[in-house]
């Protein structure tokens, strides 16, 4: 085996421990970012992310020992290591065009799980080989270092604990640094130049003329490459109308308008969160039909009206209230995400008196005493709905914080209404805590809106107030969701802390969604191949 002389520096190699666990642990939370845009960013996508990672870095334990066995120089590992280096640099630039095109692809060979299928086959692709690179390290050093008996335990212990450490770091640093401050993309790059320095400072003290080592210079000519084409995470690049697109601590963030409106969403294929009408009328989504709500609470009959709106996100409902409602309104938002309250003020024009906390929405509701006339659940991670707020915990929360004639409405964003549907075990889930209860479906626009309340005469007060109102178009608006109101049989799908399935039950609403919106593609391509579906889009 041929000797390096930085390798008799114990603290090089703890150093190529660390940081190769470090860059380990940043690729798997870069991993989620880049595609929680397209995938979401539920349980089962990080289900799909940890379970490729640890099979690359399993595939590369067992690779890297057997060829330190066969070939003890570590002028290989290093390599591998450069080579590791340039594939996570390269990552920003190509991953999203390798993401939807394994979408395009996958969306006319699969009928079922689509976003399941598709998740595993990007993460496959694109992050598999890099760790599996990485995963050579730990077994590759050990063959390196260890020349005696005496102190093999204490020498594969102190490796194995730097990359530990490393691990432990390179997963707080992206989440609450990194990712926040200069994005998903230059953290991939920023990892991926530290693995090329480490390799560098290999190469280059032990004296190896650079033509037996090519892949060095080549590695730092495509890294700076990378770094000039692939700083900016332009996530849904085949968008001329974005004003705005970042990432936060929680959340892939796009702002984009047209003639009519700004829309805000935090997933690129999936769902709007939010939308702020240029011309300060109806939305024309499921925001009108969520104000039936402050009638049902007697809005027109009282002087002031208590509102908390859990998952404020940009604040349409709340510049809806005050924009319609000529009462002392007194509104509280509560939004997780900073970022998107600070693009609320920005982009869609959030009143200064709407009061937003940035908290969990349950959590918040565990700290405070008071209690409204109103409380609005829009709270989506993505396009799914957290477990913890879906549970019978979490709505008595709600009920024991409404006043006795008030109102809960929930926004369900799936139109999903079959047998076991999310929407049926949320609704049993919601009939089980509270005694009257009625909804309505915005037809095309897929959302359900779930009312519920203790008060027996929910609806009685909703009529009246609707007379009472002296706004036309509002007033047009209430008597269409009036039209729309359906009473629900509670059934025995309820969800609890232990148990709510919200992930499983959202991935199949969005797998229907996409074999119903695909199937006249699916046609066309079947009939005149590729160059037809694209005649069609």
């Amino acid at each position: 085996m041929e000797q390096r002389p930085i390798l008799k520096n114990r603290v090089y190699l703890y150093l190529t421990e660390f940081f190769a666990g470090m860059s380990v642990m940043a690729v798997e939370l870069g991993a989620s970012r880049l595609l929680a845009p397209y995938f979401s960013s539920s349980q089962i996508v990080w289900t799909i992310i940890i379970g490729t990672i640890m099979i690359a870095m399993a595939l590369g334990n067992i690779f890297g020992g057997r060829s330190a066995d066969k070939n003890p120089n570590p002028d290989r590992l290093y390599a591998r290591i450069i080579i590791a280096a340039v594939w996570i640099a390269l990552i920003p630039v190509l991953g999203k065009y390798i993401i939807v095109l394994i979408s395009a692809v996958l969306i006319f060979a699969v009928n079922n799980n689509f976003l399941i299928i598709a998740g595993f086959a990007a993460c496959m692709v694109i992050f598999v080989f890099p760790l599996f690179l990485l995963g050579t390290v730990t077994p590759s050093l050990v063959k390196y270092t260890v020349d005696n008996l005496d102190n093999n335990g204490k020498l594969v212990g102190n490796l194995n604990a730097a990359n530990t450490i490393g691990s432990i770091i390179g997963t707080f640093v992206p989440t609450f640094i990194s990712i926040p401050a200069v994005g998903t993309s230059i953290t991939f790059l920023i990892f991926a130049g530290i693995l090329l320095i480490l390799s560098a400072v290999y190469f280059i003290t032990s004296k190896i003329s650079m033509k037996k080592i090519k892949r060095l210079p080549a590695g730092m000519i495509i890294f700076i490459l990378c770094c000039v084409f692939g700083y900016k995470s332009n996530f849904a690049f085949w968008q001329n109308n974005l004003m705005y697109e970042g990432e936060s601590i929680y959340n892939y963030l796009q702002v984009y308008d047209d003639e009519d409106a700004i829309y805000f969403s935090t997933n690129v294929l999936f769902g709007i969160q939010s939308v702020y009408l240029k011309e300060k009328g109806l939305t024309g989504y499921y925001y009108d039909y969520a104000m039936a709500a402050p009638f049902m609470a007697g809005v027109n009959e009282k002087d002031s009206l208590d509102i908390l709106i859990l998952g404020n996100g940009t604040g349409t409902f709340a510049t809806q209230c005050e924009r319609y409602f000529d009462k002392d309104l007194s509104i509280t938002g509560v939004e997780i995400d900073e970022k998107i309250t600070k693009l609320a003020k920005e982009y869609f024009e959030l009143p200064e008196d709407v009061e937003v906390i940035t908290y969990d929405g349950r959590a918040y509701l565990n700290a405070i005493d008071k209690k409204y006339d109103v409380i609005m659940v829009d709270a989506y991670q993505d396009i799914t709905i957290p477990f913890q707020m879906s549970s019978v915990e979490f709505f008595t929360l709600v009920k024991d914080h409404l006043k006795d004639d008030g109102v809960m409405v929930v926004n369900m964003n799936m139109k999903s209404n079959g047998e076991g549907s999310i929407n049926e075990y949320l609704s049993d889930t919601i009939c089980s805590v509270f005694s009257e209860y009625v909804y309505a479906d915005t037809s095309e626009l897929g959302n359900r809106e779930f009312f519920a309340s203790d008060n027996p005469k929910m609806l009685e007060t909703f009529q009246k107030n609707v007379a009472l109102e002296e706004d036309d178009e509002l007033t047009f608006m209430m008597n269409v969701v009036e039209r729309k109101f359906e009473t629900y049989e509670a059934g025995e799908y309820v969800m609890t802390d232990d148990k709510a399935p919200v992930e499983l039950l959202g991935m199949k609403v969005v797998d229907e969604l996409i074999r119903t919106e695909m199937a006249y593609y699916k046609k066309v391509f079947k009939e005149g191949g590729i160059k037809a579906v694209i005649e069609n889009l």
